[in-house]
């Protein structure tokens, strides 16, 4: 039991430190069975981050008096400055590649470039201001559950990259793939599938009526997800780790934008 507490503890600070930008000031191992912790731990680092999410568009719209236009910035810069931006750095490179309109192998080396193309910046841009739009509109349909259906878009965003990491082949034989990949293991299957339970049952403890809506944001991720895999696949041979972050990202603007829809609807 210690063990295993001590295991989640070290994955999760692993995960908070290449991750986040929240200090962790402590050498850990990056050994197999870290990494499987790793693993383990990826949909509780994005729940970490959707109750942070949820937070600060709680207190900014409940105790200043900032206009929605401002909130909807505040919770936009919080997205980008807790995470580094290593992920948009990803789906820079990402999309540079995918774009080059090449061969497998030609993509990896223009993933590898640091400089950055027309596309990559073009695509960052259309990304950020695609983001900043729905948590405006968001922002102005806010109600008391809208909180809890937001901790389950980071928390869906990163389980996919735990998904992919246990069934697609590393693209290179070097790198923070092919690394991380040392941590997958048929377990954590039965681990993410109890996970997407207890939230399920959570919220529907909670409300019953959001139960659709959650519904709603996995069947989305697996069907995102599905597409995705196809296009990793055929244009990349495989994950890399500048992948994995593009494809969380846009996994997760997709999951904003059916929130913002489920809203529009009333069924939040």
């Amino acid at each position: 039991m210690f063990t295993s507490l001590r295991g989640i503890l070290t994955g999760m600070g692993i995960n908070l430190q290449l991750f986040t930008i929240i200090p962790i000031n402590r050498g850990l191992p990056m050994n197999q069975s870290s990494l499987s912790y790793v693993l383990k731990t990826f949909p509780l680092l994005g729940l970490l981050q959707g109750v942070i999410y949820a937070s600060v568009l709680f207190l900014l719209l409940s105790y200043t008096p900032f206009s929605q236009v401002s909130i909807a910035m505040g919770l936009w810069l919080v997205l980008i400055v807790l995470s580094g931006g290593i992920h948009l750095d990803g789906l820079i490179d990402t999309s540079d590649a995918y774009f080059s309109y090449r061969e497998p192998e030609k993509r990896l080396e223009v993933m590898e470039d640091p400089r950055v193309g027309a596309f990559g910046v073009l695509s960052v841009v259309v990304f950020l201001a695609g983001r900043f739009v729905v948590f405006y509109e968001l922002a102005t349909m806010t109600n008391d559950w809208t909180y809890l259906l937001m901790v389950t878009v980071p928390f869906l965003g990163k389980m996919l990259m735990g998904v992919y990491l246990q069934m697609l082949p590393a693209a290179r034989a070097s790198g923070m793939a092919h690394f991380f990949k040392q941590g997958s293991s048929r377990i954590n299957w039965l681990i993410y599938s109890c996970y997407l339970i207890v939230i399920g049952l959570l919220i529907g403890v909670l409300n019953i009526e959001l139960l659709a809506g959650y519904f709603i944001l996995v069947s989305s991720t697996a069907v995102v997800g599905y597409i995705i895999t196809g296009k990793i696949t055929k244009h990349f041979g495989g994950i890399s780790g500048d992948t994995l972050g593009a494809s969380s990202e846009g996994l997760e603007l997709v999951l904003w934008i059916v929130m913002w829809q489920l809203h529009s609807f009333a069924m939040v």
